[in-house]
């Protein structure tokens, strides 16, 4: 027997503002009995639901969960451009001159979050390095493999 995740919970200030935040990045949807001033909110998306706590308290340290999300219909730095015009605030930049790496954001009460390449932007850099016949570049494209980018962001991320 196992259990499964029903949904993620986040304490936040404000349930509504942050709830209609993170419909717009996942086009996701509120639910109908939300509103303003609601002690919670849901936001359900096709990948994950989020519930929304309000608790009196604010974020005071780093995040130790964090979401990475890969964008579906756009490259990676469009998502990026698509989240700061909603809000959201650059944290750290590890995007690198190849295409490979990731952006650290912060939605709109502080919440860390990783912005990582589309699946259309790994497929194109495997094929490159498929093409090219290197294993280490192959490795890094998909991020699997060696495990280099996951260890570097994981560095990346104590040292912030």
């Amino acid at each position: 027997m196992a259990s499964s995740v029903n949904h993620v919970t986040i304490d936040c200030a404000d349930t509504y503002r942050l709830a209609t935040f993170w419909a717009e990045v996942l086009d996701g949807r509120i639910g109908d009995d939300d509103l303003p001033g609601d002690p919670e909110a849901l936001v359900e998306s096709d990948g994950v639901s989020l519930l929304f706590i309000a608790v009196p308290e604010g974020k005071a340290v780093k995040n130790r969960i964090h979401f990475d999300i890969r964008p579906t219909d756009r490259g990676r730095d469009e998502e990026v451009e698509r989240l700061l015009a909603l809000g959201a605030t650059l944290v750290a930049d590890r995007r690198r001159p190849d295409g490979s790496g990731w952006a650290t954001l912060a939605d709109i009460e502080g919440n860390e979050f990783c912005v990582e390449r589309s699946a259309a932007e790994r497929a194109a850099a495997i094929s490159v390095a498929t093409e090219t016949g290197t294993e280490a570049e192959a490795a890094t494209a998909t991020g699997t493999g060696t495990g280099t980018e996951a260890a570097t962001e994981a560095e990346a991320e104590t040292a912030a």
